[in-house]
């Protein structure tokens, strides 16, 4: 998982903080007033006047804690009965100031109960015993990916999207991740339940023994028998694209999503407002036909824009010490272009869900009735109704009339206001305002009243959360959408708000032109449907293009950035504003600064929208030259790191057909979908596994500008081994989970026994030869006669005390005299608690048994380092063998290393100083989205 130490990345522009903490301020002691703030809200009237106190009073008080259990629901169910059978118990039986403590609590609106919230005061946490023993629990549960920190407010978007089985989602705006996290998990929905169906089915015409299933996995084979994706052998064939704009966001996202361990996820670093549209393998044709570009469309899209974050005051101090209604005026533009763009990219039917944690309309409810005037009106996007979803969600209607408060605190009531003094009196401090950020007026628009009242808001004091905006939006339609600026051809302040026409609206006009497949007249078009602009001069208000190709200082810290990654980020960073690339050294040359500059190219701009399949040499291209592994990560044109390509493996590669003979792996599981990353495309550390829809993506967009960061798990990892004849690709833990099932009994070994397991969680590399195999309970015989190499340990549901209620999957590595269960130390000891109730230190047998035997050059090694997967486990011998692809592949994991440090993420295990010691309620210090 790449290496620990190394430099820090200095935060932002100005230096940063050297790699120290601030010093924790208590919230209560903060002054919370800002005159405009509070002056603006009370005067939009969101809330009804007997509320308003209340309201603030909210606003004030410092956020409560909450927690969502991660993971499939066979898998976080368990977790929960944890918490839920032995530590509420505990906290309920304290009691303070003559009544009882409130214990966490589960969100009443969250599915399964799954998310929850804890209120307690942290006088009373730090006073009482059971709450470190709760602490203790988090913290573990924490480490291993199983409990995530999410503001409660911030799981509500992803629930209203409805994600069903085999459905393309896209993520615009995703770092740090915790929203993708849980539409990773609904687009696995149901996946386990339908393995195992088919696996049961398999090996029963096989007349192999079949593993018993656990009660969670029972239940979800029953909800799928009659839905559900079952045509690639329950596999789920739907797909999650998360993306962000800045490179190290992106990397951090991927270091919260892999634990989730999904073949189905590609991580992409761009602009969401000009998303690259990505290319899809055209459809089977006649020779000589001509194939028309066929490009991917989703179902589900979330649009969880940068915006200044107003309703993330209860958390983020800078909310109050430095608001200013300057910050969603200069964000409006951006959060139109990407719901605009979000739209473009649905499939007809399908849903974008748009969202802010902002109270103020400018950022919402105005951004939704500009993007729908933008697409031809509610005929082609309409506003879905969620008032009867997530019951138990207090919410308030969408706003249909609201103020606009220009950068000097004036509040208008109406576009015509501000005209009539512009035209009285001049240019006033409402030169910003276009007319889209302000209410529709009936003389203004022709068809139907837009239903903004369907929109969504929740309110600090409705149910002790921040503040969050919610838009469902469904395209009913494929619409040629008018582009930036286009909304109205009267209205000449929105071309200077949105600039040019979008990238997919320049795409369908070149496509549907008689041009052919000649590209100079595809560059003519170009240029007649979207010449270079001018600058007028006026420095104050540049064009849009002329905005994304600066990086543009914000007005203060918090404006720009989307959501806290923590308490302690709150502080620092803010809400996530929007990254601009860099320009090139040296001033541009005139007319130049406003043409849009995508560097790669989106593979519109590659014109290759049409092709004569009989003469594919039409279009002549140049080689790319391969990059060499040694320039892993360099920069590049606009300062671009390189990122090393996907190259995937023949079906009949020597390496897998020598892991599939090994494994003894089921032939139906597929062998196409297995990759590396280096441009040679051998396997020279690490296999990858992706899905088939992932496959085609990364193959067919291969070199054509997308720029791909993360994709697929890793499935094998090359592993020193002592005996000839010994396969050296054992199953890495990530990719177990996905494989396991296909594993022939050859390489499985069956565990009832709840002592045994604890056997084997304690000890590290107990000993096999001689007599050691006998402390080894049930599976002592069985793996002192199996080959050397890894193996899978199914724990498997039994009746008894000493049984297990749940089914449970381990990589185990059998080396030449001991054994050893393949995870981390953290992951260890939070099973030992989550299990045992117990908190022992494990017992490291490896360090006895470093011996070189003279007679041969056999060392026996068995400190398999687990945790930083990419150490072999003979300390580096292994690392000798094209040590150059592999330093690649390392430079990869140092990217996310890196990334995650920056914001005090250590990979493996959080940062000790992560943990609220006193309160134990601040356990999780990972990036939280909120």
């Amino acid at each position: 998982m790449g290496r620990r130490g190394g430099k820090r990345f200095q935060r932002g522009r100005g230096g940063g903080r050297g790699g120290r903490r601030p010093e924790r301020a208590d919230y209560q002691e903060i002054p919370k007033q800002n005159e405009l703030y509070e002056k603006y809200y009370n005067d939009l009237e969101i809330v009804r006047p007997e509320e308003r106190s209340e309201f603030w009073a909210a606003l004030k008080r410092e956020l409560p804690n909450s927690f969502r259990f991660t993971g499939s629901k066979g898998h976080a169910i368990p977790v929960q009965q944890r918490l839920k059978n032995h530590y509420i118990p505990e906290i309920t039986s304290i009691h303070y100031e003559g009544r009882a403590v409130d214990p966490p609590v589960p969100l009443p609106w969250y599915p399964d109960e799954l998310g929850w919230q804890m209120t307690t005061p942290k006088a009373v946490v730090r006073r009482f015993g059971p709450f470190a023993s709760f602490q203790k629990f988090l913290v573990s549960e924490t480490s291993v990916g199983n409990i995530s920190r999410q503001e409660a407010v911030s799981m509500i978007p992803p629930l209203l999207m409805d994600v069903r089985p085999g459905m393309t989602v896209l993520d615009l705006c995703a770092a740090p991740g915790s929203k993708s996290a849980q539409l990773i998990e609904m687009v696995h929905g149901g996946e386990e339940a339908r393995t195992r169906k088919i696996l049961r089915e398999i090996r029963r015409d096989d007349g192999r023994e079949i593993s018993p299933d656990g009660n969670e996995i029972n239940l979800e084979m029953e909800a799928e028998e009659h839905k559900g994706d079952w045509s690639d052998d329950g596999r789920t064939t739907g797909l999650l694209i998360a993306n962000d704009i800045d490179y190290k966001r992106a990397h951090l996202l991927i270091h919260q999503m892999k634990r989730l361990n999904s073949p189905n996820l590609i991580v992409t670093n761009h602009d969401a407002t000009i998303y690259p549209s990505i290319k899809l393998p055209s459809d089977p044709i006649p020779h000589g036909a001509i194939a028309k570009g066929k490009y991917l469309k989703f179902d589900r899209i979330l649009a969880d824009v940068p915006c200044s974050g107003d309703g993330t005051c209860r958390k983020n101090i800078n909310v109050w010490r430095d608001w200013n209604p300057g910050n969603a005026i200069g964000l409006f533009p951006t959060q139109v272009r990407v719901l605009f763009r979000a739209i473009q990219m649905l499939k007809a039917g399908g849903r974008v869900v748009y969202s802010t944690c902002s109270m103020n309309p400018m950022e919402n409810e105005a951004v939704v009735a500009a993007a729908i005037a933008r697409c031809g009106g509610l005929g082609k996007v309409e506003i879905v109704d969620c008032s009867k979803s997530l019951p138990g969600l207090r919410r308030s209607h969408g706003l249909t009339s609201w103020k606009v408060m220009d950068k000097q605190g004036k509040i208008w009531t109406s576009w015509q206001e501000v005209e009539d003094v512009k035209t009285a009196n001049g240019d006033t401090g409402a030169s910003k305002l276009v007319e889209e950020m302000f209410p529709q007026s009936g003389e203004a628009t022709a068809g139907p009243k837009l239903p903004l009242e369907r929109c969504m808001r929740v309110y600090g004091h409705q149910q002790d959360t921040g503040s969050f905006f919610i838009t469902v939006l469904q395209k009913k339609t494929e619409l040629r959408a008018r582009g930036d600026g286009e909304a109205d051809s009267n209205k000449e302040h929105s071309s200077k708000a949105d600039g040019k026409s979008s990238i997919m609206a320049v795409v369908e006009e070149i496509e549907a032109r008689p041009n052919g497949s000649n590209a100079i007249e595809h560059i003519h078009a170009l240029d007649d449907i979207a010449p270079p602009e001018m600058p007028d001069g006026d420095d104050d208000n540049p064009s849009a293009t002329a905005r994304q190709n600066k990086e543009n200082a914000p007005s203060y810290a918090v404006t720009r950035e989307k959501r806290e990654l923590d308490d302690i980020a709150d502080a620092e960073m803010a809400t996530k504003r929007p990254r601009f690339r860099e320009e090139d050294d040296g001033p541009a040359p005139t007319g130049a600064e406003d043409r849009q500059v995508h560097y790669p190219p989106p593979p519109g701009a590659e014109l290759e929208l049409t092709r004569h399949i009989s003469r594919p040499e039409a279009i002549p291209k140049t080689p790319e030259p391969i990059p060499t592994p040694s320039a892993s990560h360099t920069k590049r044109r606009n300062n671009q790191t390189f990122e090393e390509p996907f190259k995937f493996l023949d079906p009949n590669h020597a390496d897998l057909d020598a892991i599939f003979a090994f494994y003894h792996i089921n032939p139906r599981f597929p062998c196409d979908r297995f990759m590396v990353r280096n441009a040679s495309g051998n396997p020279v550390k690490t296999i990858y596994y992706t899905s088939d829809l992932g496959r085609s993506i990364l193959t067919e967009n291969e070199g054509k500008g997308i720029k791909f960061v993360h994709c697929g798990v890793k499935m094998f990892v090359k592993q020193a081994v002592q005996r000839e004849g010994t396969c050296e690709w054992r199953i890495q833990t990530d990719g177990l989970p996905i494989l396991e099932a296909w594993v022939g009994e050859e390489r499985v070994v069956r565990l009832r026994s709840r002592k045994t397991l604890k056997y084997l969680l304690v000890e590290m590399f107990p000993k096999v030869g001689g007599t050691g195999w006998q402390d080894l309970g049930e599976i002592g015989e069985r793996v002192r006669d199996m080959d050397m190499g890894c193996c899978v340990l199914r724990v498997e549901p039994s009746e008894g005390e000493d049984g297990f209620s749940e089914r449970m999957v381990f990589p185990l590595w059998r080396s030449l005299s001991s054994l050893n269960l393949m995870l981390p130390k953290e992951d260890r000891k939070a099973m030992l608690l989550r299990l045992y109730n117990e908190d022992i230190p494990l017992m490291d047998h490896s360090k006895d048994r470093h011996k070189v035997h003279d007679n041969s050059s056999v060392k026996e090694e068995d400190s398999l380092t687990i945790g930083d997967d990419e150490v072999s486990a003979d300390g580096g011998a292994d690392s000798k063998v094209n040590g150059e692809g592999i330093e690649a592949e390392e430079n990869e994991m140092d990217v996310e290393a890196q990334a995650a440090e920056e914001l005090d993420v250590v990979l493996g295990v959080k940062d000790e100083e992560d943990v609220d010691i006193e309160t134990g309620l601040d356990v999780v210090k990972g990036p939280a989205d909120v």
